[in-house]
């Protein structure tokens, strides 16, 4: 099993005060032989809808030394979770969590049309100081 995110925590923390239910920790996918290990699975009952919303989070932190090649190998992952979700659980959503420290930069503006131009990709922002969940890009 993979070492948690210096993050983790915080973005645990953050889902629970938005209101979600951490159904996961970590939320695994069968991969033939193989397992994936998604950060976390929550989901959380929506009243309007008389339903549940499920998510699947992975998250990252971006402290290395590119954001360029940590956002290079969120994507790659994102890219790899979805598919095998797709055939396994095509319920639950699939996120990439931020923190807002890069979140602008890589996810706004120019850069972030680029970023955000595959429509599979779901992104939210948290604040690691206030694990809070600042802003959600669906």
């Amino acid at each position: 099993m993979p070492a948690k995110d210096l993050f983790h925590d915080n973005v645990r923390n953050a889902l629970e005060k938005d209101g979600w239910t951490i159904t996961a920790d970590p939320y695994t996918l069968a991969w033939g032989k193989d397992s994936l290990f998604v950060d976390l699975a929550a989901e959380r009952f929506i009243a309007a809808e008389k339903d549940n919303e499920k998510i699947a989070v992975e998250i990252k932190s971006f402290v290395g030394r590119s954001q360029t090649a940590e956002l290079e190998q969120a994507l790659g992952q994102f890219s790899l979770y979805y598919s095998v979700m797709q055939r396994t659980d095509a319920e639950r959503k699939l996120y990439l969590a931020v923190p807002d420290t890069v979140f602008g930069e890589l996810f706004e503006g120019e850069k972030g049309e680029i970023v955000m131009s595959d429509e599979r990709l779901k992104v939210f922002c948290f604040s690691a100081e206030s694990e809070e969940i600042l802003k959600w890009k669906r």
